[in-house]
């Protein structure tokens, strides 16, 4: 039986291996990163206490996959921090393509920002509540800077940083406006740097 072209070049044979090996990683880690999870570092303080300059965090992308996959939007859950598309992005200026922030409102809901302190109304809640002391953990610093009377428009979410004092955090309020749901990325669901501080979201 006469021996096969591989069978007589077995460095070829290796090295075909080895490339469709390469590319199978490639591919997996790219389909990966698409449908099920990607990997972020902070940038800036608008985060802070919670975040910090350097952490690095897993987003889970299964929520928007799925979401996707039924031709919706995904809709995060107030409280929960998420990262989206940067709004104002652009390559030249040097800005983030990716920002980490958290759900404050959805659409239709009112949000106000007075005194230091954020309130939301929907027809759950006509008298309104704070978002910051009923959902999310007391972890945004206080108090919240800005003069807020605004109500989210259709198709899109409310977020802020952490850091609300000042100009430390641009976002809903101030600079950013508010954030079309189909620029969400997912919410963040594990900080996994530095290892002494890991903590899920």
């Amino acid at each position: 039986m006469d021996a096969t072209f591989m069978d007589r070049h077995p460095k070829l044979q290796d090295g075909l291996g080895m490339v469709i090996f390469v590319v199978g990683v490639v591919i997996g880690t790219l389909l990966l990163n698409t449908f099920v999870f990607q990997t972020f570092n902070v940038e800036g303080a608008s985060m802070e206490t919670t975040m910090y300059t350097g952490d690095r965090l897993i987003v889970n992308r299964l929520p928007v996959t799925g979401s996707k996959l039924q031709n919706k939007n995904y809709i995060p859950k107030r409280g929960q921090v998420i990262v989206f598309k940067n709004p104002n992005f652009n390559a030249s200026t040097g800005k983030d393509e990716y920002i980490v922030k958290r759900v404050i409102a959805f659409a239709g809901e009112r949000v106000t920002v007075k005194d230091g302190t954020v309130t939301v109304y929907n027809t759950e809640n006509p008298d309104g509540f704070n978002p910051d002391t009923s959902v999310n953990k007391n972890e945004p610093g206080q108090p919240t800077s800005g003069d807020v009377d605004t109500t989210v428009p259709e198709g899109t979410i409310f977020v802020m940083g952490d850091h609300r004092q000042g100009s430390y955090s641009c976002d809903s309020r101030n600079c950013m406006g508010p954030i079309p749901l189909y620029d969400i990325v997912g919410p963040v669901s594990l900080r996994i740097f530095p290892f002494n501080k890991i903590r899920s979201f």
